[in-house]
């Protein structure tokens, strides 16, 4: 992705030589872009945990980097594998949801363990974490070039006409290490030629479509309107939406898909309009040990300061303005759970599949079970 002409990942190693590792930081945006450089396993704990980062695979990706900040400490104790796996359980312990967090981390735990000498494990872990930020941009590319077929089929369809797509939250390249899951398919059309407009839900409580996803298509020139949450059902039912493409933190094997709280809804009004939705994922965000959506997954809750207050600019400064009235409770779970019957199709970097096991399973079959 290209910000101001220069192009950037969300997450990197800036220098060589030095164990730091540079993240752009995500709570500024759109106001500002400012990146910050994580040190220590505790600065990328509080960089996730705090969501100074934050979707499927740039979670992952900064874990994967945070493991080799992880075997640096490790390094200089005495035993390195109790304090590296100590370090791997701070980094676990962040975000319950998002899977790609565990996995990154138990990734990173199995490179340590196949090398027996404390530096060349310090030097494997950071080629994997490398590695695993590699792979998340291949497969968001390839996430893009299955998902244009969709566009393509429904502009000829429309007569050349512009596709009107709904997203929710954000799924794009901040979400990732670059391109994004649900964003691929639409920069995909937008440079392929295909007119494409989005409907970019503002995503209550922390806003992250109107203050990232609309940022960025913005960034790469994608004619997108913001609305509320709440407006997508009435675009729906009066025609002025062609497909649903949002993204995923973790799927089940069976299709249940676990995203940003409020896609439920977005799911539902769209099988009442019968328009498809899509959600877009790379493999790394399936759980390959979760069979039910609903009871296998633990749903984060945060903080309710997230719902009884908003961020904003007030005369170009950023301030944040209290919305509710005293002694008013809040609830904030941050996900839900959108059945697999609900969904169209899943976009992978395999392939375009139906969200149900045997599906899923005909794309990786090295993951069925014996």
């Amino acid at each position: 992705m290209r910000v101001e002409g220069q192009s950037f990942r969300t997450v990197w190693i800036p220098e060589v030589g030095h164990s730091v590792v540079r993240i752009i930081d995500q709570r500024y945006l759109p106001f500002r872009f400012e990146t910050a450089d994580l040190r220590t396993v505790e600065e990328v704990a509080v960089a996730i945990r705090d969501m100074w980062v934050r979707g499927a695979g740039c979670i992952g990706a900064t874990a994967g980097y945070g493991m080799w900040l992880a075997a640096c400490e490790a390094s200089a104790t005495a035993d390195f594998s109790p304090a590296f796996n100590r370090l791997a359980e701070v980094l676990r312990s962040t975000r319950p949801t998002a899977v790609n967090l565990s996995w990154a981390v138990d990734r990173q735990l199995k490179v340590a363990a196949d090398v027996s000498d404390v530096f060349a494990k310090v030097a494997a872990v950071r080629s994997s974490a490398v590695e695993i930020a590699d792979e998340d941009v291949a497969a968001c590319r390839s996430i893009g070039e299955h998902g244009l077929d969709l566009f393509r089929d429904i502009s000829q369809l429309k007569g050349s006409a512009t596709v009107n797509v709904l997203t929710h939250c954000n799924a794009g390249w901040l979400a990732f290490v670059d391109h994004g899951s649900a964003t691929a398919p639409i920069y995909r059309a937008h440079d392929a030629g295909i007119p494409v407009h989005v409907w970019v839900d503002e995503t209550r409580p922390r806003n992250q479509g109107a203050r990232l996803t609309a940022w960025e298509l913005g960034k790469h020139g994608v004619p997108h309107t913001v609305i509320t949450d709440n407006a997508g059902g009435y675009l729906m039912r009066a025609g002025q939406v062609d497909l649903v493409v949002t993204g995923t933190d973790r799927t089940t094997y069976t299709g249940d898909v676990v995203n940003k709280i409020g896609t439920y809804l977005k799911a539902v009004a769209a099988s009442d309009c019968n328009i498809p939705f899509y959600v877009a994922l790379p493999s790394s965000t399936f759980d390959w040990s979760a069979r039910d959506g609903l009871t296998d997954i633990i749903i984060e809750e945060r903080s309710g300061d997230e719902v009884s207050s908003i961020e904003g600019l007030c005369d170009g400064v950023e301030t944040r303005v209290h919305l509710l009235p005293e002694g008013s409770h809040t609830a904030n779970p941050a996900f839900d759970v959108t059945p697999a019957r609900l969904v169209t199709g899943l976009i992978t970097e395999r392939g375009i599949c139906k969200a149900n096991e045997e599906s899923i399973l005909g794309l990786f079959p090295e993951k069925k079970l014996s």
